[in-house]
């Protein structure tokens, strides 16, 4: 079985989804779907007076932003990055309510997050998600599906995931879209 974990607000978890759903599609794969809490840094601004290091962060911070930009136009997907990614806890708690196939609500959210500029943070913007993604008013406590992202949050830590995406293979762990020959090779 293989783990997946994504994170909303993460670009390359955005990115990762069409290449790992067609992957998993192919093969028949059994999968988990995971939330994962990523840190994203803020968008970076260009000062009169930068340090070298100050330089060096923001021109790979823009760089990567590039990649990620020119890599979305290659899939036909909108992305548009946040001066502040903000949170997705709760969309990413609600993740873990959904007893069925979680790929609706989870591109719902992501295409909701990168084209619409949503915040899945808040409760409404979260059960809409739900109910237009077929899951019908699927209620819960925000309390306790925060408590249980936080139990999610800290598994994924004891399996060594430090960022999304990330794919869980046994006790194998592989970070970002490029390992997704690896994995299929594995998978067999």
């Amino acid at each position: 079985m293989l783990k997946i974990y994504i994170d909303f607000k993460s670009p390359a978890s955005y990115l990762a989804m069409k290449p790992t759903l067609a992957l998993i599609a192919q093969h028949d794969w059994d999968v988990t779907w995971l939330p994962f809490r990523s840190k994203q840094d803020p968008m970076t601004k260009e000062y009169a007076e930068e340090t070298k290091t100050e330089r060096h962060l923001r021109v790979r911070a823009d760089a990567r932003r590039s990649v990620h930009l020119r890599y979305a136009e290659v899939q036909g997907v909108t992305m548009a990055f946040r001066a502040d990614s903000g949170e997705t806890d709760l969309a990413l708690a609600a993740l873990l309510t959904v007893k069925s196939d979680p790929i609706p609500f989870a591109m719902a959210a992501f295409r909701a997050y990168w084209a619409g500029g949503a915040d899945l943070n808040e409760l409404r913007v979260v059960a809409n998600l739900l109910n237009d993604a077929g899951y019908g008013p699927i209620e819960f406590e925000p309390k306790q599906a925060l408590d249980s992202l936080e139990q999610v949050q800290c598994n994924a830590a004891e399996e060594k995931v430090i960022d999304a995406p990330a794919y869980v293979l046994s006790d194998q762990v592989f970070i970002g879209r490029e390992h997704l020959p690896w994995i299929r090779e594995l998978m067999g």
